[in-house]
């Protein structure tokens, strides 16, 4: 069985397209430095028992990770992935890990005073990453910085965020999208991947249910993402599941929601 160019019907406009995109196989190989990364005895078992659903062996693959790659990882939540970047890259790799600050609005008007000054419980402190060769910063949203000549830039789960008040500082509707993607497509080396892993939503919503429901409309990904110049080269439906109807909270659905995976490339000329 071959991937379908399009991870579901909701990515229907990926077809007019599909004759300049690669097929990948539903079963594709897994590299032998992909499946040691995935097996490792050293992984937490916080990870471990999220891969029966979450596919990571597939997902890296499908985005081409291999040893000694650059890879800037953005809002990493919680280094699921960081922990196995950092292995398939190996000691001969690097992987820059960027969390962004959040920006908490204002409380309202004439809030009690003990309200306006509560902090939100701290998340616990995540697993240890198991790896040497991770750098990671803390920044603004809207003041990305990347190292040049990247691999890969990798983002799973959080493209839909980064058009959030929490993340950009402003009134939804007003993320800057366009800078964004462009500090991505400055860091990639020429042929380089920006890899993009989210949560469906509905088609034609575009970033209405961002805020609320946490996901995105994988036609507004692609038109961001090839406006500044990235061509969308392949796409998977290892995650997809029809089960799925696109009108719930990620959160009530952790790890089986229908999620598209987007693999752009900067041109090499």
């Amino acid at each position: 069985m071959k991937y379908a160019i399009c991870a579901s019907a909701v990515l229907a406009l990926c077809v007019a397209a599909s004759s300049s995109l690669a097929a990948e196989r539903h079963h594709m190989p897994i590299p032998s430095y992909i499946r040691a990364a995935v097996d490792s005895t050293s992984r937490p078992e916080s990870d471990t028992k999220r891969d029966v659903n979450r596919k990571p062996a597939e997902v890296l693959a499908f985005a081409g990770i291999k040893p000694g790659m650059m890879i800037g990882e953005l809002e990493p939540d919680g280094n699921y992935y960081t922990r196995l970047l950092c292995r398939v890259v190996g000691p001969s790799g690097h992987v820059y890990g960027v969390d962004f600050k959040f920006h908490r609005p204002p409380a309202p008007a004439g809030a009690p005073a003990a309200r306006a000054r509560r902090a939100p419980a701290a998340a616990p402190a995540p697993a240890p990453l198991g790896c040497d060769n991770v750098t990671l910063t803390m920044q603004n949203e809207s003041e990305l910085t990347l190292p040049s000549g990247l691999d890969v830039v990798w983002t799973t789960d959080n493209y839909h965020d980064f058009h959030d008040p929490f993340f950009t500082g402003k009134p939804l509707g007003h993320p800057d999208m366009k800078a964004f993607d462009t500090t991505v497509y400055n860091a990639l080396k020429p042929g380089g991947i920006f890899l993009i892993n989210d949560h469906v939503a509905a088609a034609g919503t575009g970033m209405e249910d961002t805020n609320t429901l946490h996901r995105i409309d994988p036609a507004l990904v692609k038109r961001e993402v090839e406006s500044v110049g990235f061509k969308l080269i392949g796409s998977s439906n290892v995650l997809h599941t029809p089960s799925d109807d696109h009108t719930k909270k990620v959160f009530v659905m952790v790890d089986h929601t229908d999620e598209f995976i987007f693999k752009f490339q900067k041109p090499t000329t």
